[in-house]
């Protein structure tokens, strides 16, 4: 049974879904945690299953235009959603865009904002880092693509009534949640991007956001194209990148 919702009455009737309010003043409330632990053979086991699955997780550029399984993606948006955040509040929202005639209005903003940075705005260091990359002004993948998940931060809250309260640890929040996005992505045979157009104030307007959230990332999202191409890459390794104390 989910913990988000009550068991099925006598009756038959559906369970009852339990929707999240502010809880900005609440009194602590603990619950008892008691997960069952796995066993260190299915745990090492796992580790490895799960250690080698993501070192097959690669950022695409190009894309099939082939539709992906809508419910693939709002599971995917889902296990992001659980990530953790400063008190809890969760400062996020996920605007999945599929409409052809937005994603077309998001890359020309795009675009145009990119065409800016590349002619100079990002300066010769940022360029020469890019090279080995690939990129530049075009991202086709905005368009080819047939889902973008565009990331929001809520930076504070905003209620109905229009009352504001202060969110904490929004950027580290969020950065969270989108890593663990990806990766649901990745496991569920999905490919994707981060694309951070400089500014992307556009994309609020685009898609008539409220005042309290901020664009933080665009996230192209489908199966690659047959004749995909990604950078020949190396990752660090483990000793590279680990400090054991």
């Amino acid at each position: 049974m989910s913990p988000e919702t009550t068991p099925e009455t006598a009756s038959g009737t559906a369970p009852e879904t339990r929707q999240w309010t502010p809880t900005h003043g609440d009194p602590y409330r603990p619950v008892a945690y008691r997960p069952e632990r796995m066993p260190q053979p299915e745990s090492l086991a796992r580790a490895a299953e799960l250690r080698a699955r993501m070192d097959e997780r690669r950022t695409v550029r190009h894309f099939s235009p082939d539709p992906v399984p809508d419910q693939v993606v709002r599971d995917a948006i889902a296990c992001a959603a659980t990530a953790p955040s400063g008190a809890h509040q969760q400062p996020w929202t996920f605007v999945l865009v599929k409409d052809p005639a937005v994603r077309q209005q998001i890359r020309a903003a795009a675009e145009q904002e990119e065409q800016l940075s590349y002619d100079g705005r990002l300066g010769d260091e940022w360029l020469a880092a890019l090279r080995p990359i690939g990129t530049d002004a075009v991202k086709t993948h905005l368009t080819d693509a047939p889902a973008l998940i565009v990331v929001f931060q809520q930076r504070y809250w905003l209620g109905p009534d229009g009352t504001k309260r202060k969110h904490y640890y929004v950027d580290e929040s969020v950065g969270i949640a989108v890593g663990m996005l990806l990766s649901a992505l990745h496991l569920s045979g999905l490919a994707a991007l981060i694309h951070t157009p400089s500014p992307m104030r556009f994309l609020s307007h685009v898609l008539d956001r409220p005042e309290n959230e901020k664009a933080f990332a665009v996230i192209p999202v489908g199966y690659p194209a047959d004749d995909c191409e990604v950078p020949d890459l190396l990752r660090k390794s483990l000793d590279q990148v680990i400090v054991e104390v």
